[in-house]
C-alpha cells in the first residue's frame, strides 16, 4: 500500500470502502479472516494452508485472498472466509442452535412502581434491546419453513456466523498423509498462519460506512465502554448478540456483584464511621496513652539482645488505630457479611436462571453436546464406543488404568510442589519479619523521624517490618502467580481434558487451589498464627531454634491483618489494572502507529483488527479469577477491615468499563462462545462463603479483642459504673527481669536513659498469667481460660448463627423465579404444539398432492442433485 502512495497511484481501486465487512462483490459477508506472511520454511508452509483451504472449501467454505501489496506492511496476506446458507444450516442443525419461530405472546408485568427515579441509570431501548423478543426452538435443517425466516442472509447474527466458521476451522485436516493433523490451532502454532479472527463490523469510535452493517461495536463503545457511563447499566442483550453467551454471562455477573457489594460497601463505611464517632468510648486507647498509666508501664524487650524496654505509650497512635476497626461493630459486620454473601449467590442464582431462558440456554446440557469436544481431545481418539443415553457411536480415548493413574500422580504431584513452593516463601518472609525486626528496632530507636509530630508514633518498628514484609510478599505472589499460571495449563493440556468446560474446571480447581495459598497464606499468618506461639519472658519460643516468634502489640494483631489486607488487595488490583488497560493499549499503539494515519478507506477492516490484540480462549478464566480472588479477600477477612467492599466496589465499577472498553477498543473480536453459567467458579464462590464464616468467627475470637474486653468487662471489671477503666493493667502479665537468661536480655546500649534512672524491677507483657513469687509463677491463671472459653463458645454460636440464617434464606429464595418457570413450561407446550400442526399441514398437503398426480406420474422426476457437505467432526462420522 505504501508503494503504491509512494507512485502516485490510486490505492483504492474498489468502489467499496475496505473499511468493509464484505466481499469486493458487497454481498458476502466476510465471516472470517486468516493471514499468513510466506517466510523461509514457506514450501511446507504453502503446502499446508493449500490443503487446509481444499479442505475448507470442500467443506462449503468461500475464500478470498487479499494479496500482500494490499496490505500495510507489503508482506501480509489476508484470506477472508464467508459461509453460505447451506452450510450455516447444516452446522446449525449440528450445533443444535436455538432460533425464533414465534413472537412472544406473555404480557410483561406492569411498570414497577417508582421506576422512574432509576432512568438516570438507563440505556435507550433500542441498546437495551436489540432484537424482538420470540420463543425458539432447535433448529433443524428439514423443517426450514417452520422457523421465522424472513432473510437468509441476515437470519443467523454474526456471532452465530463465526462462531459455525470456527467450528469448521477447528476440525478441518490439513494433512492429507494424516488424517490427526487438523485445526487452525495448530497451524497457529507452527506459523502456518499468523492469526485467526472474526471482524468487528465497525471501528469503534464511528459508524460504518456501508449501510448494511450493523455497527454495534460503535453502539457498544458509544453506550458501554466509555468511563463517563459508569454509573449505567449494561447492555447485556448486545454484549451477547456481539459476543455470544460466554462473554455476556461474565459480564452479567461481574455487574450483579458490583451491584451487591454497595450493599456491602455502605454497611462496612457505616460500622468505620461508628469507629470514628465512638472514639471516646476506647478508654483502653486512652489508658495505654496517658503518660500516668500507659508512660508508667514498662514492658519486656519484643527480641532478644538488640531490643530494649520501652513504655507502654509508644503505641498510643497503633492502639487508636486498631480501634476504627476492632470494636463492637466488627461483630455485627462479621454477622451481617455471613448473611450477605448468602444473599449475593442466591440472588445469583435466580439471575442467573433467569439469563439461561432470555438467552436460551435452558436445554444446554453439555453430555448431549458433542460439537463441545475439543479438537485436540478428537485427535487423539482411536476407539470407538457406543453411547448409553444416544445410542450413538462415538469416539473416545482409551486410557490404561495405569496411564491415567500416572497422569493423576504427576498433575496433582505438580500442584503439591509449586504449593510446597508458596508455603515455603512465606517461612521465608516470616523469616525476613523476625530477622530484621531486631535491626529496625536498634536503627530507629535513634531515627529522626521519631521527632516528627505527626508521622513520628506511626513509624514503629513493628510497622515497619510489616509494611517491608508486605511488599515482599506481594512481589513473591505475582512473581510465582506468573510461573504457575504457564505450569498449570501445561499439566492441564497433558490430562487431555474431553470438552471445552472440562478443560476450564480443570485448570480453575489448579489454578484457584494455587492462587488460594499463594494470595491468602501471609493474612493467614498474621491472622491465625502470629502473637499465639511466643512462649513468655524467660520461655520464648524460635523458630528454627534461631529466630524468636513474632508478638503481637498491646492493641492486638488486627491492625496488622488490616495493614497486610490492603498492600495485597489493592496492590493486585492496581496492577491487575496496568496490565489489562495499559499493556495492550502500547502494544497496540506501536505496532498501527503508522497504519492508523491512513484514510478510513485504505485502511482495511481485516487490517485494522489484525493490528489488535487476540484474545485468547483463557481469556475469560483470567478475569473471573482476579474477581474472585477479590471475593476471598472481602468475605474472607472482612473482620478485620470493614472497608474492604468500599474498595472493591471502587474497583469494580472502574473494573467494568476497563473490561468493556478493552474489549471493545483494544482487542479483536473473540469466537462466540456458549455458556449456561460462570462454571467451576460457582462452587468455588460457595466454597468461599462457607469458609468465610469459619475465618471471620475466628478472626474476631483470637486476633481481635473483642473477647477479652468483654469477658473483663463482665467478669472482672468490679466497678459498677464506669467503662473499662483498668483493662489494659488487667491484660498484661509482670516478669522479674532479674529471670532474663543472658542470651534474652537487652543490651545496655539498647536501654533508653530513663530505665538506668529508675529502679525498676519487672516488666510487662501480653498475656494472662501468675505474676513472679506466686506458688505457679508464669502459669495461665483463671481468666485465661476463662477467655479460651468464651472465644470457642463464639465460635460455636456465630457460626449456628450465620449457618443457621444462610441455609434459611438459601431455603427461602428459590433458584428459579415462578415467571421464568411458567416461561419456559409455555415455550416446550409451543413448540411440541406448533410441530405437531406444522407436520400435520406437511402431511396433508403431501397427501392431497400424492392424491392429485397419481395416475399423471409415469416415469420419475429427476431433480437437481443436492451440494453435498463433508461435515468436519469425528464425533458426528
Amino acid at each position: 500500500m505504501m508503494q503504491h502512495l509512494i507512485n502516485g497511484l490510486e490505492v483504492d481501486k474498489q468502489q467499496q470502502s475496505k473499511d468493509s465487512v464484505y466481499f469486493r462483490d458487497g454481498v458476502r459477508r466476510i465471516d472470517f479472516v486468516l493471514s499468513y506472511i510466506e517466510d523461509k520454511d514457506g514450501e511446507r508452509k504453502q503446502d499446508r494452508r493449500k490443503e487446509f483451504e481444499a479442505n475448507l472449501q470442500k467443506a462449503g467454505l468461500e475464500l478470498e485472498t487479499e494479496d500482500k501489496s494490499e496490505s500495510e506492511d507489503g508482506k501480509t496476506y489476508f484470506l477472508k472466509i464467508h459461509v453460505p446458507w447451506e452450510v450455516l444450516a447444516t452446522y446449525a442443525d449440528v450445533l443444535k442452535i436455538k432460533v425464533p419461530f414465534k413472537t412472544n405472546d406473555i404480557v410483561e408485568k406492569k411498570e414497577v412502581p417508582m421506576s422512574w427515579l432509576c432512568t438516570p441509570y438507563r440505556l435507550p431501548e433500542h441498546v437495551m434491546q436489540p432484537e424482538p423478543d420470540y420463543f425458539t426452538a432447535t433448529f433443524d435443517k428439514s423443517k426450514i419453513d417452520f422457523f421465522l425466516i424472513e432473510d437468509k442472509d441476515t437470519f443467523f447474527p454474526p456471532s452465530t456466523r463465526n462462531r459455525i466458521v470456527y467450528y469448521i476451522l477447528s476440525r478441518c485436516p490439513y494433512s492429507k498423509d494424516d488424517k490427526d493433523k487438523k485445526g487452525i490451532k495448530r497451524l497457529l502454532n507452527n506459523g502456518t498462519y499468523t492469526a485467526a479472527f472474526p471482524l468487528h463490523d465497525s471501528r469503534y469510535w464511528t459508524r460504518s460506512r456501508d449501510a448494511n452493517c450493523e455497527s454495534e461495536r460503535y453502539a457498544l463503545y458509544k453506550y458501554w465502554a466509555r468511563f463517563s457511563r459508569f454509573y449505567k447499566e449494561q447492555p447485556l442483550n448486545l454484549i451477547r448478540k456481539y459476543y455470544g453467551e460466554k462473554i455476556g454471562i461474565y459480564f452479567a455477573w461481574l455487574g450483579f456483584y458490583t451491584e451487591m457489594l454497595s450493599y456491602a460497601a455502605v454497611v462496612g463505611l457505616f460500622c468505620f464511621i461508628y469507629g470514628l464517632v465512638s472514639f471516646d468510648e476506647n478508654v483502653w486507647s486512652k489508658e495505654i496513652c496517658n503518660e500516668t498509666i500507659g508512660g508508667q508501664i514498662i514492658m519486656c524487650p519484643l527480641c532478644d539482645k538488640k531490643c530494649g524496654y520501652w513504655k507502654l505509650n509508644t503505641t498510643c497512635s497503633s492502639s487508636w488505630q486498631s480501634y476504627l476497626f476492632d470494636n463492637t461493630a466488627t461483630v455485627f459486620f462479621a454477622i451481617f457479611m455471613g448473611i450477605w454473601v448468602t444473599l449475593f449467590l442466591e440472588f445469583w442464582k435466580r439471575r442467573q436462571a433467569r439469563l439461561e431462558y432470555e438467552w436460551d440456554l435452558v436445554d444446554m446440557e453439555e453430555e448431549q453436546q458433542q460439537m463441545q469436544l475439543r479438537p485436540e481431545y478428537e485427535t487423539k481418539c482411536t476407539h470407538r464406543r457406543l453411547n448409553r443415553v444416544t445410542q450413538e457411536l462415538e469416539w473416545v480415548l482409551e486410557q490404561s488404568p495405569a496411564d491415567k493413574a500416572g497422569r493423576f500422580i504427576l498433575c496433582w504431584a505438580t500442584v503439591v510442589l509449586w504449593i510446597s513452593l508458596i508455603i515455603a516463601s512465606i517461612v521465608g518472609v516470616i523469616a525476613y519479619r523476625l530477622a530484621v525486626f531486631a535491626a529496625f528496632a536498634s536503627i530507629m530507636k535513634d531515627s529522626p523521624t521519631n521527632k516528627m509530630d505527626l508521622i513520628g508514633n506511626l513509624i514503629t518498628p513493628q510497622f515497619a517490618t510489616s509494611v517491608t514484609a508486605s511488599c515482599i510478599n506481594f512481589v513473591i505472589i505475582m512473581i510465582l502467580n506468573f510461573l504457575y499460571e504457564r505450569v498449570a495449563i501445561r499439566i492441564t493440556d497433558m490430562e487431555v481434558p474431553k470438552t471445552h468446560v472440562e478443560y476450564e474446571n480443570k485448570l480453575t480447581v489448579k489454578m484457584f487451589l494455587f492462587q488460594f495459598v499463594n494470595y491468602y497464606s501471609s493474612c493467614f499468618y498474621v491472622a491465625f498464627f502470629k502473637g499465639k506461639f511466643v512462649g513468655y519472658p524467660g520461655d520464648y519460643s524460635y523458630m528454627f531454634g534461631k529466630w524468636r516468634n513474632e508478638e503481637c502489640e498491646p492493641g492486638g494483631c488486627l491492625i496488622e491483618l488490616t495493614t497486610q489486607l490492603v498492600i495485597v488487595m489493592v496492590g493486585k488490583q492496581v496492577w491487575g489494572n496496568i496490565q489489562e488497560a495499559l499493556v495492550p493499549w502500547l502494544c497496540n499503539w506501536w505496532v498501527s502507529r503508522s497504519a492508523r494515519k491512513h484514510p478510513e478507506s485504505l485502511y482495511s477492516r481485516w487490517e485494522q483488527d489484525h493490528d489488535l490484540q487476540g484474545f485468547s480462549q483463557l481469556g475469560l478464566f483470567y478475569e473471573y479469577l482476579e474477581m474472585v480472588i477479590q471475593f476471598g479477600f472481602i468475605t474472607l477477612f472482612v473482620a478485620s477491615f470493614p472497608l474492604a467492599p468500599l474498595l472493591a466496589l471502587m474497583n469494580n465499577i472502574l473494573e467494568v468499563r476497563v473490561d468493556a472498553w478493552k474489549f471493545t477498543t483494544q482487542f479483536r473480536r473473540p469466537v462466540a462462545a456458549k455458556a449456561h453459567s460462570i462454571g467451576a467458579w460457582d462452587e468455588i464462590l460457595n466454597m468461599i462463603a462457607v469458609f468465610s464464616v469459619v475465618t471471620n468467627a475466628f478472626i474476631v475470637s483470637f486476633t481481635s479483642d473483642m473477647i477479652p474486653r468483654l469477658v473483663y468487662k463482665y467478669v472482672y471489671y468490679e466497678v459498677n459504673e464506669g467503662m473499662m477503666e483498668g483493662y489494659i493493667n488487667n491484660s498484661l502479665s509482670f516478669f522479674n527481669i532479674s529471670q532474663f537468661k543472658p542470651e534474652n536480655s537487652p543490651e545496655d546500649s539498647e536501654n533508653p536513659d530513663w530505665f538506668f534512672s529508675s529502679n525498676i524491677t519487672t516488666c510487662r507483657y501480653r498475656d494472662y498469667r501468675y505474676p513472679p513469687g506466686h506458688e505457679k509463677q508464669y502459669v495461665h491463671n483463671m481468666q485465661f481460660w476463662h477467655i479460651l472459653a468464651a472465644r470457642l463458645a463464639f465460635i460455636i454460636i456465630m457460626e449456628h448463627v450465620v449457618f443457621v440464617v444462610k441455609f434459611f434464606v438459601a431455603w427461602l429464595i428459590p433458584d428459579v423465579p415462578s415467571e421464568v418457570k411458567a416461561r419456559i413450561k409455555r415455550e416446550r407446550y409451543l413448540i411440541q404444539e406448533y410441530l405437531h400442526n406444522y407436520e400435520l399441514e406437511k402431511l396433508k398437503i403431501q397427501l392431497s398432492q400424492n392424491g392429485s398426480n397419481i395416475e399423471q406420474c409415469t416415469c420419475p422426476t429427476t431433480a437437481a442433485a443436492p451440494v453435498k457437505l463433508e461435515v468436519l467432526s469425528d464425533c458426528l462420522t
